[in-house]
């Protein structure tokens, strides 16, 4: 289902957070709970994942996870502020202690001159400290290439939190 070197990373993602003691949650929209999926393809996984919240729609950013209506509405989903929101939220909303979020423009269409197919905006968490974003232009390499690019560099950033 997944690429060998995305479980693979997984694995060492999951390993580390076990030695940490840590748990993780995600905050998906464009990925659609592929991060999620991917954690909890490889057996064990439930001693670190704790939840994964997916949040395609303007209005599930805000009942799941608390994404401020006015920053939808002034930045748009795919915004640094709502990557760093959702991350807050997902953090605020379970019982773990790094997490990671999801907003961007998958395609094939809803791309706009200013968020082209392919932009990804990143964030992540970690109780008591600071939220991190980073935003990440794939290009427009297909809807599957683009989610699957977005799964490994939100691994990416999960075990940087670490």
């Amino acid at each position: 289902m997944f690429p060998r070197s995305l479980v693979q990373m997984a694995e060492l993602l999951l390993g580390d957070c076990r030695d940490a003691r840590l748990n993780i949650v995600t905050a998906e929209s464009c990925t659609g709970g592929l991060i999620a999926g991917l954690l909890t393809e490889i057996p064990g996984s439930s001693d670190v994942f704790e939840r994964g919240f997916v949040t395609y729609s303007n209005e599930s950013k805000r009942d799941c996870l608390g994404v401020p209506g006015d920053l939808i509405a002034d930045f748009g989903a795919v915004s640094e502020p709502v990557a760093r929101a959702m991350a807050e939220g997902a953090i605020n909303n379970s019982r773990a202690q790094i997490s990671v979020s999801v907003t961007g423009v998958a395609g094939p269409g809803g791309g706009t001159s200013l968020k082209p197919v392919g932009l990804v905006h990143f964030g992540a968490a970690r109780r008591g400290a600071k939220i991190i974003h980073e935003a990440q232009r794939f290009g427009d390499l297909g809807r599957e290439e683009i989610r699957i690019k977005s799964v490994e560099f939100a691994l990416e950033m999960l075990r940087r939190m670490i």
